[in-house]
């Protein structure tokens, strides 16, 4: 048996990186050492982002200190890491010191990089971080009707559903303001329908129709002019807007860029069912940071982060490790008017949702209010009398 205790180091305080450091610190005991490594020590709930923007959160609620989510025996260094050696299992942080690690989890999440595509940081307005969400708070208390146009500047992004019940949000609030009647509103999107999942997109696309909400599909933003009030797509579209909300195009973190652990884009380069970086045996990547062909968001993470602290426990225990992640996602899509549906499906399995309805409207409700107390300290049983999904990563 292994005499001094495994050293695992955890990259980021997201959803998946708290709940992976939890789980395996609980796992191991004395038998391992668990250190989370954040660049600012503060948790973000991102899904509050959207509600923030219309209003309905206070940005405040949605971040604690980190270190009130972890267990007492993991170890918290707030600092960014700036550069990993695999071979030597060495982190380098920024403030000049390093982390030695037998087994390193990449929880590092995805950053938003605006400045691809020309003039977007000038005259577009994003819900995917909470400045953002605040800056367009304050510009829809502004708008007085118009033409309204919603989009998705790069693939992939952070929570694919947010998007379209954006759309749908603000339809309703701007109908309790009593300006729907001027108002225009547009979802642009780079495919075909409304979503990236035909199954949902049939459930969807009547319920903008009813609304009143425009789909305009295959427009992938090239450009943003903010002085004439256009974005220009990469097929040779044109529009006009009077306000303008894009998502902004993500990439991995550049720590991972830095070591030549990433693709170009800098997404880590996955094992879909062990969760291991390729080519690495001892590092492990959950969350947005990795290449996977599934949503980018938390309730991936959460999914994903139980797998990788037991493969971490066998290993450390000289056992075979024998537990896999199935591509397993479940997220919720709100519909406004108090209304939701829910997405669940894995790798062999589309989801099937059902009709929107009042239930899993109020199943969202209660989740963003328990989420403290549940999801980082993996207080969620596996399985629940009614679903109850994540939030998005850490993204």
């Amino acid at each position: 048996m292994r005499q001094v205790p495994a050293k695992v180091v955890v990259l980021g305080g997201g959803v998946g990186g708290t709940l992976v450091a939890n789980l395996l610190a609980k796992a191991l005991g004395r038998e391992g050492r668990v250190t989370v490594v954040d660049p600012t020590g503060m948790h973000h709930y991102q899904p509050g982002y959207l509600y923030v923007a219309l209003g309905q959160a206070n940005g405040r609620w949605l971040v604690r200190d980190e270190r009130t989510l972890l267990r007492r025996e993991v170890d918290l260094a707030v600092e960014r890491a700036t550069k990993i050696e695999p071979d030597a299992g060495l982190v380098h942080l920024e403030r000049g010191g390093k982390l030695e690690y037998d087994y390193l989890v990449l929880a590092t999440g995805a950053r938003l990089v605006p400045d691809l595509v020309p003039g977007l940081r000038e005259g577009s307005y994003e819900f995917y971080s909470l400045e953002g969400a605040q800056r367009l708070r304050e510009a829809l208390r502004r708008f007085r009707g118009g033409r309204l146009l919603v989009g998705i500047a790069g693939v992939p992004y952070k929570c694919p559903p947010a998007p379209v019940e954006f759309v749908f949000m603000v339809e309703e609030y701007l109908r309790r303001r009593g300006i729907r009647e001027r108002s225009h509103i547009t979802l642009l999107s780079p495919l075909n329908r409304a979503f990236t999942i035909e199954s949902a997109s049939k459930v969807i696309q009547p319920i903008m129709e009813q609304r009143g909400i425009e789909l305009v599909t295959f427009f992938n933003v090239e450009e943003v002019d903010p002085s004439a009030g256009t974005v220009s797509s990469l097929e040779g579209e044109k529009l006009e807007y009077d306000l303008l909300v894009l998502v902004p195009p993500h990439r991995g973190q550049d720590v991972i860029v830095d070591s030549g652990l990433g693709d170009p884009a800098g997404w880590l380069p996955t094992d879909r069912y062990t969760l291991q970086v390729e080519g690495h045996d001892r590092i492990f990547a959950i969350g947005d940071a990795t290449n996977l062909p599934i949503s980018k968001s938390g309730s991936t993470a959460h999914f994903e982060a139980p797998v990788v602290a037991s493969r971490i426990a066998s290993l450390v225990r000289g056992t075979a490790p024998n537990e896999n992640y199935g591509g397993r996602v479940m997220c919720f899509l709100e519909t406004g008017n108090r209304k939701a549906t829910v997405l669940r499906f894995d790798y062999e399995h589309p989801p099937a949702p059902p009709q929107p309805n009042l239930i899993w409207h109020s199943a969202k409700w209660l989740f963003n209010r328990l989420y403290w107390e549940t999801v980082p300290q993996g207080r969620l049983p596996e399985k629940m009398p009614m679903p109850i999904p994540t939030g998005r990563s850490e993204s």
